[in-house]
């Protein structure tokens, strides 16, 4: 079996000890490179590799963010290479997921490629070990800064501080950012876990919202709120969400 490979790296000599680590296995094709957590994305979508070499630490969009912005449940067999991270290390260890802590030999590297051609014969395994992967990691990260969104035939880098508020869509969320909006397939539920708690609030079942960008609240109907935001947009809060947001305004 020919197994088509990807590299995600952000050091170029780390992605060149890969490919040269790859080019003495049998049946493996290195189908790119990337440099950083975008492009992984978009390779990884576009190229649909069978294994990914993935870092953990990168700027911008790390190893985690790309999983999740491809979606766990589209993630091909995943060969994780990072340097220390305990809490990492032992979510990789508990959902039974290899990995190549930094530096390592030949040897070490061989045994998990073996381990990683397995899971490759297994890929209907991989989308309930990663979605576990993540929620396990979820409480160690930061709050989301970037988040990649597509636009066109093209994907951009979001600021998240740059979102004004998420409308739910089925299985997607819209994010609104000034004037045009981005579709991006997550729930509200995952989206607010990794939004910056201090600065987006959940409003309604179905809209979040930046507070940097809410300029007025007003009382509705029945107890229910009406919040003006700085662009002019109208959202109504019922009263289950107003201890939310009205203590803080």
């Amino acid at each position: 079996m020919n197994i088509r490979a990807l590299i995600v790296d952000d050091e170029p000599l780390a992605r060149q000890r890969l490919r040269d680590l790859l080019a003495d296995e049998s049946g493996i094709e290195v189908v790119g490179e990337c440099g950083d957590g975008g492009s992984a994305v978009v390779a990884i979508e576009t190229q649909t590799p069978d294994l990914v070499f993935l870092d953990v630490q990168m700027p911008e969009l790390d190893g985690f963010e790309v999983i999740e912005s491809v979606g766990a449940d589209r993630m091909p067999a995943t060969l994780f290479v990072t340097a220390h991270d305990r809490h990492a290390l032992k979510a990789f260890e508990v959902h039974a997921i290899d990995y190549l802590l930094k530096p390592f030999d030949r040897k070490r590297f061989h045994e998990a490629l073996e381990r990683a051609r397995i899971w490759v014969g297994r890929s209907h395994e991989i989308p309930a070990r990663m979605a576990s992967l993540l929620q396990d990691v979820q409480d160690s990260r930061p709050p989301l800064e970037r988040i990649l969104v597509r636009s066109g035939d093209h994907h951009l880098l979001l600021k998240t501080t740059d979102i004004q508020w998420i409308e739910a869509e089925d299985n997607y969320v819209r994010l609104h950012v000034e004037g045009t909006s981005y579709l991006v397939r997550q729930t509200m539920g995952r989206m607010l876990e990794r939004l910056d708690p201090a600065r987006f609030k959940r409003i309604h079942r179905s809209s979040i919202v930046n507070l940097d960008c809410v300029k007025e609240l007003r009382p509705w109907f029945h107890g229910d709120y009406l919040v003006l935001l700085t662009d002019g947009t109208k959202l109504t809060m019922p009263r289950t969400y107003r201890d939310q947001i009205v203590h803080l305004k």
